[in-house]
């Protein structure tokens, strides 16, 4: 059974919103404190479901939603495997938010001073405050966005129903 454009683009959006709430009430339960790169995937997920929803609404352009959601996935990818790597060599890492602000830096302080509940940065990059099955929340992260990457080009490269 093949799922129409508008189911699948619902169930990326569902997913996408899904994880970020995830994310948000785990945070919330385990005092996690996010920084630079966590705010930056939370945007990259809101995104995702933003061009998700926006395939729902307009499904005859499902290859140029499917093809935005899979590069912001990706772009979650590459920003969780950023972190994931700071956390894993610390030392070697130069921490969020010290020397000149990047592009992300930028956008996630201009963000926190417009949304502080979802957006301000309390914690540093190189942290590990949460592990499960040998895992911290930048590797679960960037597993969540490879498989919304995988489901979105899944979209993109699929033959028309009909």
């Amino acid at each position: 059974m093949r799922l129409s454009n508008r189911i699948a683009f619902s169930a990326l959006a569902v997913a996408a919103l899904g994880l970020l709430a995830a994310g948000l009430i785990l945070g919330e339960l385990a005092r996690l404190q996010p920084c630079y790169l966590c705010n930056f995937q939370r945007l990259l997920y809101i995104l995702a479901a933003f061009f998700a929803l926006c395939g729902v609404l307009l499904p005859g352009w499902r290859r140029v939603w499917a093809a935005l959601v899979a590069l912001t996935a990706l772009g979650g990818v590459i920003t969780a495997v950023q972190q994931s790597w700071m956390q894993y060599a610390p030392q070697e890492a130069i921490e969020c938010g010290f020397g000149d602000p990047t592009l992300v830096e930028r956008i996630v302080d201009w963000l926190g001073g417009q949304w502080p509940s979802m957006f301000m940065v309390t914690g540093f990059c190189t942290n590990k405050e949460w592990i499960f099955l040998g895992l911290s929340l930048a590797n679960w992260s960037g597993v969540c966005f490879l498989l919304l990457c995988a489901a979105a080009l899944g979209l993109l490269f699929r033959r028309e129903i009909g």
